[in-house]
């Protein structure tokens, strides 16, 4: 049973009910804005405004992304509902969802720059019905499009280097590569991949997309140096979103935090976290 957000929408101020704990980690720049989140957080799917609003709040997530195919903008519903997330005090990331060609998200990318009045775009152009799966060479395409219109681009990709490199010869300053196909939860179908991805663009903020179904998916992903991570489906679709939602906020949280620790390096022999008798827990001549 879902249980009810004890605050209506227009009562909530997303910012002040953001965790405390993402205040630990250091800020994320994507294109001119800094963030105080890792999270990004998608609106589609939700039962009711109330429980989206909620979720939201308790994510502590700075940018949402809104599908403008989804909810059509020549419709009363489309309206409110844009107008809904416009009432909250964070970045709307519009993007292309269900588009199939480059010229059918360039143009979707210009509506959506005209009613949210932002230059940011998440791209997706999507190849196949079963996998969703990018279609690279569209993408690339729109994406040098829009760059050369004044849009700040945000591609929904693969894993693959040469198309990573192609979107940023584009214009791409970030890079979207998916954990797995959309809405599958199955988490990060190829880490070596992505891993491979890190170190190639060690200096490119990159967000995993798609594919994340647990809080752990995402604490991996930031535990590997990914930048954020953006899901949807794993809240929306939880018998309680809003503690889902706060669930994955800390779990990118304490992946970041992890991360900028410094992980120790696997081993493949046992080695003793106590030493031998006699010897000293440390060094002593190095205690003040």
């Amino acid at each position: 049973m879902r249980r009810r957000p004890q605050a209506k929408i227009e009562e909530m101020n997303i910012i002040d009910r953001m965790p405390t704990s993402t205040e630990n980690t250091s800020a994320l720049t994507l294109y001119d804005r800094s963030v105080t989140s890792r999270l990004l957080l998608g609106t589609a799917q939700y039962p009711s405004p109330d429980i989206l609003g909620a979720s939201v709040a308790s994510s502590g997530s700075s940018i949402v992304t809104v599908s403008l195919r989804r909810e059509r903008a020549d419709s009363g519903a489309g309206d409110r509902f844009f107008d809904l997330i416009r009432s909250w005090d964070v970045h709307v990331l519009p993007n292309t969802a269900g588009c199939r060609t480059s010229k059918e998200a360039i143009n979707t990318a210009l509506m959506a720059r005209e009613l949210f009045e932002t230059s940011w775009v998440k791209l997706e152009v999507i190849a196949n019905d079963d996998t969703l799966q990018p279609d690279v060479f569209g993408l690339v395409e729109a994406a040098g499009e829009l760059s050369r219109q004044g849009f700040q681009v945000f591609p929904y990709t693969t894993e693959d280097l040469g198309v990573a490199e192609r979107l940023m010869a584009a214009g791409c300053d970030v890079l979207m590569p998916w954990g797995a196909p959309i809405g599958t939860a199955r988490g990060l179908a190829n880490p070596y991949a992505l891993r491979t991805m890190r170190n190639y663009f060690p200096g490119v903020p990159l967000i995993v997309d798609a594919g994340i179904g647990a809080p752990s998916h995402a604490m991996q992903a930031m535990e590997m140096g990914f930048d954020a991570v953006l899901l949807n489906t794993a809240v929306a679709k939880a018998d309680n979103p809003e503690r889902m939602a706060e669930a994955f906020g800390h779990a990118v949280t304490a992946g970041r935090e992890a991360f900028e620790a410094g992980l120790m390096e696997p081993r493949d022999m046992a080695a003793p976290s106590t030493p031998v008798a006699g010897t000293p827990f440390f060094d002593l001549d190095q205690t003040s």
